[in-house]
């Protein structure tokens, strides 16, 4: 497509002021029709020089990963092989939640050589990012017109859940059990403990760590170090339903129990475990046990395009699929958000876990409850949903207590502290020995 530029204007606006002035002025009449036969001549030169040359060709480059809400990179590669300098205009076929504040850009490119365009770009939304056709123009030798042309050019990028401040900020607030982490080998006592090495005795070990056979043989005294069990299976059974889109400081439920759970699988690859995660409520993926730290990114593979839907939550179908696939004893982190309403439906499913597994549910308190709760009354209506929170709390922590009363361990706290507070529960099973 074929588009006059400002040039083109300039030159189009100096030819009508020399036909006005030719006009009033006759001599000019000669001048203005010699001027008709330059500038149709030039216009057409360049328009067919134009239409002629090669368009230019642009590569782009994404890179391999983007995290969502981080600014990432993309690069574009623009080449052509005129004999003259081009100056072309590049705008990019960016997703729509994505945002970039150096679109368009706008430069010359030397002939026959490339030149590189990066810039920045922030992807708000988790999952495949779709990247299209990239969009050129590029004007002619002469500078009156310029082509609009379009470039194939599809890709796709992942967006990964942000997770590395929550990573931060957990790991910070767990300093204080950094021993239980993988960092410090630490003694333990109870069934929970693994022969690791044989060591110098040291003052404050108890007489049940000695090894007599090699205090004996060493004529000295030796002690038995021991380590945490490995090898141990944690799986997540993650809710992705309807329940879940609820709302807590403008992010899903859905994705803070994400970031919880990758910071705690993170914890537990750490300590030498296996993760599994099963999705269900409208979303059924099955990842089975992994080792290893390296293994974070196998699930972060796995969730990382995963969203609430609206579908109901079965927990008895779920339940029943982890009994199948899952043939050792584990423990089993139920991630939801419980409702008073829930009784009758997660009971049943909680007990069949229970049969074989340890059962951990988490639940996260709603931001919206607890902000009644703390909202003055001032009016009738305030004193209404205020003790309709009242309501709903007690409701709450009465199904909690149901739960804990089946021996079913439960978390229910707010959104900023289900990672901290998981990763705690699941080092104090591990050094109790229960799983």
């Amino acid at each position: 497509m074929l588009v006059p530029r400002e040039r083109w204007m300039r030159v189009l606006a100096a030819w009508m002021l020399v036909a006005i002035a030719a006009a009033f002025y006759k001599p000019l009449i000669g001048v203005w029709g010699a001027l008709n036969g330059v500038l149709a001549l030039l216009f057409l030169i360049d328009a067919i020089l134009l239409y002629s040359a090669k368009k230019p060709q642009i590569i782009r480059s994404t890179g391999y990963r983007f995290a969502q809400g981080e600014q990432g990179q993309i690069q574009l590669k623009i080449s052509h092989q005129s004999k003259w300098i081009r100056t072309i205009e590049v705008y990019d076929g960016i997703p729509d939640t994505a945002t970039t504040e150096s679109l368009p850009w706008k430069g010359e490119v030397p002939c026959n050589m490339n030149a590189t365009v990066k810039y920045p770009i922030v992807l708000s939304q988790r999952g495949l990012a779709q990247f299209t056709d990239i969009h050129l123009r590029y004007c002619s030798i002469l500078g009156f017109f310029s082509r609009k042309c379009r470039i194939s050019a599809h890709d796709e990028v992942k967006v990964y859940p942000n997770y590395a401040p929550v990573l931060r900020l957990s790991l910070l607030a767990m300093q204080h059990r950094q021993d239980q982490m993988g960092l410090v080998r630490k003694n333990r006592q109870g069934s929970s403990r693994d022969f690791h090495q044989l060591r110098d005795y040291r003052q404050g070990d108890s007489l049940s760590q000695v090894d007599w056979k090699a205090s004996s043989r060493k004529n000295m005294l030796i002690s038995r170090d021991f380590q945490e069990q490995m090898n141990q299976h944690v799986v997540f059974l993650l809710d992705c339903g309807r329940r879940m889109r609820a709302m807590d400081e403008n992010v899903p439920h859905f994705d803070h129990c994400l970031n919880a759970l990758l910071f705690v699988a993170y914890v537990a690859l750490r300590q030498g475990d296996h993760v599994a995660v099963q999705s269900f409520g409208g979303i059924d993926r099955w990842l089975a046990p992994v080792k290893g730290l390296h293994s974070v990114n196998t699930v972060l593979d796995h969730l990382y395009d995963a969203e609430a839907t609206g579908d109901p939550s079965d927990f008895k179908e779920a339940a029943e699929r982890i009994m199948m696939r899952v043939k050792r004893r584990a423990l089993v982190v139920v991630m939801t958000n419980l409702r008073s309403e829930d009784d009758k439906e997660i009971l049943p499913a909680l007990r069949i876990l229970q049969s074989k597994h340890l059962v951990l549910v988490t639940s996260i308190q709603e931001g919206v409850i607890r902000d009644a709760l703390d909202h003055p009354v001032e009016n009738f209506s305030a004193v209404l949903k205020h003790m309709a929170a009242h309501q709903m709390m007690e409701e709450r922590r009465q199904t909690i207590s149901r739960l804990q009363a089946e021996g079913i361990g439960s978390i229910d706290v707010t959104a900023k502290n289900l990672a901290v507070a998981v990763a705690n529960r699941y080092l104090d099973i591990k050094g109790s020995g229960r799983l």
